[in-house]
């Protein structure tokens, strides 16, 4: 059992974030804890001059909604929302809370993860805790 679980959320379609919230419930300790972590992306300079000027804190807000909602009725769980570069960013934010297991959803691989790699494998390979990946 885990005392400091974290589960870094992507709204992406493929992505199955209740089940890994469902997993980091499972084997989490007695009086442990979750975080549910989301990463918004830095966007370059260049696209952010077309959009409204409260755009990332109308992001943030959504985000840390959906996050929230996801967490609903969950004792002892907590909604982070950072930015950053998604696997850096996770890898950083574990190491720096002491999180025992990082409970992480994925897509199945497909030809441009062989080449580039995805957020979770990077954050398997990389990890100086447990990670579980959900697909």
């Amino acid at each position: 059992m885990y005392d400091n679980v974290l589960v870094p959320v992507s709204f992406e379609a493929d992505r199955n974030a209740r089940e890994a919230m469902d997993i980091a419930q499972a084997i989490r300790a007695d009086g442990g804890k979750i975080t549910l972590l989301h990463v918004m992306e830095h966007l370059p300079q260049y696209a952010t001059e077309y959009l409204p000027a409260d755009h990332l804190e109308k992001a943030r807000e959504d985000i840390s909604s959906g996050l929230s909602a996801l967490s609903d009725g969950v004792d002892n769980a907590e909604v982070v929302v950072v930015e950053g570069h998604s696997a850096r960013t996770i890898l950083d934010y574990a190491d720096e809370t002491g999180i025992d297991c990082i409970v992480i959803a994925s897509h199945r691989p497909g030809m441009q993860d062989y080449f580039l790699g995805s957020t979770a494998a990077r954050v398997v390979r990389h990890a100086r805790c447990a990670v579980h990946v959900v697909r």
